[in-house]
């Protein structure tokens, strides 16, 4: 049985499969978000038990690189083996991995958690997209999108409200606790669509080569960029050997994929326009919108000292506009719109709202405030650019082409937080042994805004840049390619 032969274009999706389609996708879709940035308040509480104050970042760090260098192989196991069924796996990875972190006695147990929960959460957003568009119409799927693109926001942004919640009244170990029992139903739900999905087609020899090559250098390279400056300077030896390896590996990547019928990595369709502008946008929304969500509280906190409770009322309206964006641009794609001027549009209003920050007095209300033009064009990125892809790629092989733009998104997001940084505390006249929050709380509020100017002006050229590549897109029409598969 198939949810979709009763389905077309035109007609509108029964609320019944729509919320039996949407209970079984959005909890893996929100285990996978929020787990981002949900320790970022409970960290101190984490390392107050465990110590390792040294190692406390790889709390993020290693979830984060785990997550990223797993993605495209959830991908083409989705499309090889059957998505419902993977993903199942994947939850079932990413509850072991709550389960290690939350009985962690050492921070070193703690990490080991961290990264085995990265491993699992690296299929549960993309798998979950692919899921929806194995069983939607591609039209109807814009309504999706724009629901878990609002999700997906919400979760990032609250996940450090919940976790400070959490550690006040209870105890950070509830954290993870928690997931099991999320992870359970998760998957009894998804166990319904497994039985309903369409069965998938091998695509020739699996690529262990690229299975492995691949992550290992994705890993490299976000390690990189996450801990040059840190650890070691970014013209160190150090660093321009992790610069030779990442490009050594992705030349030999490539000419390895090349010479393959049926290659890890999609390099047909990432050859084809229509895909590779679509995954561009996507990795310059990312580093526009962790450039907002890390630097916009800093400068709020630090430069024009709000307290943490006014600062987190300040995000609302960004947030309430990645919502607002978000339905918009769902809606608007269900209605034949064409998806590309939709990150156009969101791009160009998001580099005015950027230019505006950056130009304003300081003024905290003010910033606030203009967050809300930012944020609805943030917002109309994502659920356009994971319409044109699937559309272009066609049913065999959604799970790749939907973990090749989660992988952009974290690209993006990790390379302008590292680029965001660089730029922010060269501005700053403080020595590298002087870098900190505390030390930042000592300067001139003027000479603070002085640099945040410069990064938020630097934030809108990216945002600029996007609208650009979106206009230069080419105008694909939404289509369900392969639909035969599905009956």
């Amino acid at each position: 049985m198939s949810l979709e032969p009763a389905l077309s274009q035109s007609d509108p999706l029964p609320t019944s499969v729509f919320l039996a389609i949407f209970s079984a996708v959005f909890l893996p879709m929100f285990l996978a978000a929020v787990d981002q940035t949900l320790l970022a308040t409970a960290t101190p509480a984490i390392v107050e038990d465990l110590g390792g104050l040294r190692q406390a970042s790889w709390i993020t760090i290693g979830y984060m690189l785990a997550m990223a260098a797993s993605v495209p192989i959830y991908g083409w196991l989705g499309d090889n083996f059957g998505r419902a069924k993977i993903l199942m796996i994947a939850i079932v990875i990413f509850a072991l991995g709550s389960i290690v972190s939350a009985s962690a006695g050492t921070m070193d147990h703690m990490i080991a958690g961290r990264i085995l929960q990265g491993m699992g959460g690296g299929g549960l957003m993309s798998l979950s997209q692919s899921l929806i568009g194995e069983l939607v119409p591609i039209r109807q799927r814009a309504r999706f999108q724009g629901y878990f693109a609002a999700m997906f926001t919400l979760a990032s942004v609250g996940g450090p409200v919940i976790g400070g919640i959490v550690v006040h009244a209870y105890s950070w170990h509830w954290l993870f606790w928690a997931n099991i029992p999320l992870a359970m139903l998760a998957v009894w739900r998804l166990n319904g669509l497994h039985k309903r999905s369409v069965k998938p087609v091998r695509n020739g020899k699996f690529d262990l080569v690229g299975v492995v090559l691949f992550p290992t250098i994705i890993t490299a390279l976000l390690y990189w960029l996450s801990v040059a400056g840190q650890e070691f300077a970014w013209l160190s030896a150090t660093s321009l050997g992790f610069a030779v390896f990442v490009v050594v590996g992705i030349l030999g990547l490539l000419l390895w994929e090349r010479r393959l019928a049926s290659p890890f990595l999609p390099l047909d369709l990432l050859a084809k326009k229509a895909v590779y502008m679509p995954l561009l946008t996507a990795a310059l929304f990312a580093a526009c919108l962790f450039a907002m969500i890390f630097f916009l509280p800093i400068y709020l906190q630090v430069g024009l000292h709000t307290n943490p409770a006014k600062t987190g009322l300040l995000l609302l309206p960004m947030t309430f506009g990645i919502v607002t964006g978000s339905t918009i641009a769902g809606r608007l794609l269900s209605k034949e719109v064409a998806p590309k001027w939709l990150p156009t549009f969101g791009m160009g209003l998001a580099f005015i709202g950027l230019l505006l920050i950056s130009f304003v007095p300081p003024n905290a209300n003010v910033i606030g405030g203009l967050g809300v033009l930012v944020g609805i064009g943030l917002g109309t990125v994502m659920p356009s650019v994971q319409l044109v892809v699937q559309s272009v790629s066609g049913k065999a092989r959604l799970s790749q082409i939907t973990a090749m733009v989660s992988l952009c998104r974290s690209m993006g997001a990790a390379i302008g937080t590292a680029l965001f940084s660089v730029l922010l505390y060269s501005l700053l006249p403080l020595t590298g042994s002087e870098l900190g929050i505390a030390a930042i709380k000592t300067l001139p509020t003027e000479v603070v805004h002085h640099a945040f100017q410069y990064g938020f002006m630097a934030a809108a050229g990216v945002a600029l840049c996007a609208a650009i590549v979106g206009f230069l897109s080419p105008a694909t029409a939404l289509k369900d390619h392969d639909s035969e598969t599905a009956h």
